[in-house]
């Protein structure tokens, strides 16, 4: 059996913020400000390390808006402020996603600060929520938007790597395989995600579950939160986070809320080596996805 370093060095004390964004774009970003002192000021785990944010935090989550809501990056006003907000708190910022514009596209695009301000890494949406579920939902994001072509994989500081992807990203579990295998070995898969009221309730613990327990590593979800009275998208809210053993360590509920978890170092080891999955796949019956053709943003 080979071996690996530990993929998490230490423990990492982290806090998703689950909020509902308006149609002021500016009253958005002074919420996500105040919400993001709140959970650190008022943390019960200690020094918080990382904060990461809803899918569309900045924007409301409709077809016809994307473009109307676009930035460029990173020059942009949402890009600045999150920049600044980590810089200001000393912490990683994993910033959700919000509509970006390049060259006439536009992209739903997730930005990751270090402490310094600095961008760490950049992932455009791969995978784009087309769907029509008869008496559900019909939503078609590739009407405005166009997909990123890269996974995404990058070094978090001194606490190892991590991957990321974008809530429909999540139903694609080659993103989470490429990044939890070498020469990668991440800790974690952090989705911001907006699943509404239909596919919610189906899927989202699933496969937060199932993206965890296929590849023995964590996986975080952050959800915006419900907005029955502001009427439009309604998401699911139940912004959680999976150990590697597939164990929901926390949940939020609908309603704005801050979610605090610790991901302890400790256990992936323990996990990988109790039940060796990780180590046992039959490469000489099926291919490597990580060692494949791919296009990594790291």
């Amino acid at each position: 059996m080979s071996t690996l370093k530990a993929p998490l060095t230490g423990n990492l004390k982290i806090a998703l913020i689950q909020i509902k964004a308006g149609s002021d774009k500016a009253a958005n970003l002074l919420k996500v400000d105040k919400f993001v002192e709140n959970a650190i000021k008022n943390s019960k785990i200690g020094k918080i390390d990382l904060i990461m944010l809803p899918e569309c935090f900045n924007s409301p989550y409709a077809v016809d808006q994307f473009r109307k809501y676009a930035e460029n990056i990173p020059n942009g006003e949402t890009t600045n402020f999150l920049s600044n907000l980590a810089k200001k708190h000393e912490i990683f910022i994993i910033g959700g996603s919000f509509p970006e514009i390049s060259l006439d596209k536009i992209y739903n695009t997730s930005l990751t600060f270090g402490p310094d301000g600095d961008i760490l890494a950049k992932h455009r949406k791969a995978h784009l929520f087309d769907i029509d579920i008869p008496n559900g939902i019909t939503f078609k994001e590739s009407i405005t938007l166009d997909a990123g072509d890269q996974a995404t994989v990058f070094k978090l500081g001194s606490f190892g790597n991590i991957g990321l992807g974008i809530c429909y990203d999540i139903r694609f579990p080659e993103l989470a395989q490429i990044a939890s295998r070498n020469p990668y070995n991440s800790f974690g898969m952090f989705y911001p995600g907006a699943f509404n009221t239909t596919t919610g309730p189906l899927h989202w613990h699933l496969l937060a579950r199932s993206r965890a327990v296929d590849n023995q590593m964590y996986s975080v979800l952050c959800s915006p939160a419900r907005d029955v009275e502001g009427g439009g998208y309604q998401a699911y809210g139940h912004s959680l986070v999976v150990d590697p053993t597939g164990k929901i360590i926390a949940e939020a509920g609908e309603e704005e809320e801050i979610l605090y978890a610790e991901l302890e170092g400790d256990l992936l080891p323990k996990v990988r080596s109790g039940i060796p999955v990780h180590y046992q796949r039959r490469f000489d019956i099926y291919p490597d996805i990580s060692k494949s053709d791919v296009r990594v943003s790291n």
